[in-house]
């Protein structure tokens, strides 16, 4: 064997990687790609992204390797990438896969903040009184004026 056989045969040897490595990769891709599905993006969006630099991929790779050990396997970490986004989307947060792991010891007791509707009659906010048992409409000027109209006239708004 001359040397530069014997040199290409070494780097060819290096390059190959194991069935395990690959699976590896392959689970950290998912799992990356899940985050950023769980962000609205499309894989379409994700490869253009990172072409154009937007998204460096490769800053998201260890931290989705270490919740894929953390989780145990990439059905359960994809799970808390869920919980983690419904989570901080309803109370308008940002997230990174590191805040999976801050979360980790209360995603069972995470919950999405309640939407909350309140009464409105006109632009005008009401009030239900328990003692009296009626609705109330209060003014502009501050006055709780007395609701004459119908319970479908009132407008449910949600209010963040």
């Amino acid at each position: 064997m001359n040397k530069k056989s014997k040199i290409k045969n070494q780097k060819s040897k290096r390059k190959k990687k194991t069935k395990e490595q690959i699976r590896k990769e392959t689970e950290i891709q998912e799992i990356v790609n899940h985050y950023f599905y769980s962000k609205g993006l499309t894989l379409e969006q994700i490869k253009e992204d990172a072409k154009k630099k937007k998204i460096i991929y490769s800053r998201f790779t260890r931290p989705a390797k270490q919740l894929l050990e953390l989780a145990g396997s990439v059905k359960k970490a994809k799970k808390a990438i869920d919980k983690v986004a419904e989570w901080a989307k309803s109370r308008g947060l940002d997230y990174a896969i590191e805040t999976v792991f801050k979360k980790w010891l209360e995603l069972d007791r995470l919950k999405p903040k309640e939407i909350v509707k309140k009464p409105y009659y006109q632009g005008n906010p009401m009030v239900w009184s328990e003692t009296k048992k009626k609705w109330y409409v209060i003014s502009l000027e501050g006055e709780w004026l007395e609701f004459a109209g119908k319970e479908d006239e009132i407008e449910w708004r949600i209010v963040k």
